[in-house]
């Protein structure tokens, strides 16, 4: 039992400190507390009474007048008492409905496997800039990824914002954080002597239409994939990019795949090669043929790529037999998104503005596009200027 020692009062409704003893297993704790009046509730008129804890006199007074002032200022705001794990379960499952499946995925897994465990018990008032500091540095001590650990305090970032927007907490702690430096892994677009032995070893392959379509129009694997024909404009040599196809995470390994929105939930239109547009054709063809012989048992899902009953294509299936393929040429470490670099890469070397190479890959800004590719134009530059100094010499 407690027993309490007053030792001060300031004005009526000011507030007060006491001392406090607690025995626990036969032993005494001592520390000091403070209660204040924080208002009146509307329905009795009684008083809202609460109370401030430290290990010392002077801490629980620092704390309780700050507590006055803002009650004199109507600053004052009600203490949480959710802790960061209740508030991350409530963000997740009430503020973040709008999100892709993936990314609603892999914020579940970060707070899953670093947020909760770390920093979960935590009352999310008591989190301090500090704290959430030391839990990064952790993260980049044992292991992790500068890119990784970025990515998690970004959930966790967004998080606190909404708290801070609902009033929960006046501050976000995590925004005064200091991050490793992520460094970007530099691209592999292939030249034009890989670009020729890929285009032979594909030739005749299952998904050669798909590897062509993505190497000559830059698409993301899962535009690709998610491209219908709905939003093929055979007339005017258009396509319309406005879903891709994406894994669905399910009980107990139950994925399944759906068509969502883009990655940056915009749409857009691409007027690829006249050549794109014949392997579309070719395309349609085929599946025409599969379509009849399929009969009953086809899957109309108006997708342009597709297995022999409609259904939509497997994307792991497609980069598997992709790597494999890449290997057969002496370039194991190529990935299917290198075909869309090397398509930049290529679409800026012929000529093309960065402003439309942006619009064609579907970046945010053509800032990005020329912070990603912008050692491309440096060697054009480069170049440029060599062809130039060739004329003033011949002048000269």
């Amino acid at each position: 039992m407690a027993r309490m020692k007053q030792t001060g009062r300031g004005a009526s409704g000011g507030g007060s400190i006491r001392q406090k003893t607690l025995n626990r297993a036969g032993k005494s704790y001592t520390y000091w507390e403070a209660r204040y009046t924080a208002g009146y509730n509307p329905n009795t008129g009684r008083q809202i009474q609460r109370t401030i804890t430290g290990k010392t006199k002077s801490e629980v007074a620092q704390k309780l007048r700050q507590k006055l002032v803002e009650l004199d200022m109507g600053t004052y705001q009600e203490p949480c008492l959710l802790t960061v794990g209740e508030w991350l379960d409530i963000w997740m499952a009430e503020y973040n409905v709008h999100l892709k499946p993936r990314t609603a995925e892999s914020y579940r897994c970060q707070i899953e496997n670093h947020l909760r465990p770390e920093l979960g018990k935590y009352k999310l008032e008591d989190l301090r800039p500090h704290i959430v500091q030391h839990f990064c540095n952790g993260l980049l001590r044992g292991g992790l990824a500068p890119k990784t650990v970025k990515t998690i305090h970004g959930v966790l970032h967004k998080a606190l914002e909404q708290a801070v927007t609902l009033g929960y907490i006046r501050t976000n702690p995590s925004t005064g954080c200091i991050l490793p430096r992520v460094t970007r892994r530099p691209l592999a677009p292939l030249d034009d002597e890989t670009i020729k032995r890929f285009l032979a070893a594909i030739q005749g392959h299952r998904f050669e239409t798909i590897y062509l379509v993505d190497l000559f129009t830059g698409l993301r694997k899962g535009e690709v994939m998610g491209l219908t024909w709905s939003s093929v404009d055979f007339h005017k040599g258009t396509l319309l990019i406005d879903k891709q196809l994406q894994r669905v995470p399910g009980r107990k390994g139950s994925d399944r795949y759906a068509l969502t929105s883009t990655k940056s939930g915009k749409v857009r239109k691409i007027t690829p090669a006249p050549y794109v547009m014949q392997l579309l054709r070719r395309q349609k063809s085929r599946q025409a043929e599969w379509r009849l012989r399929a009969g009953p048992a086809w899957e109309d899902q108006d997708l342009v790529f597709t297995n022999e009953l409609g259904g939509y294509l497997i994307p792991e299936t497609v980069y598997k037999d992709f790597k494999k393929l890449v290997a057969t040429i002496g370039s194991p470490k190529t990935r299917i998104h290198d075909l869309r670099h090397s398509y930049a890469v290529a679409a800026i070397k012929s000529g093309d503005d960065i402003k439309t190479v942006q619009e064609n890959l579907g970046h945010a800004s053509a800032v990005f596009t020329l912070d990603v590719y912008g050692h491309v134009t440096d060697e054009m530059r480069s170049e440029s200027a060599r062809r130039m100094e060739s004329f003033i010499e011949k002048l000269l």
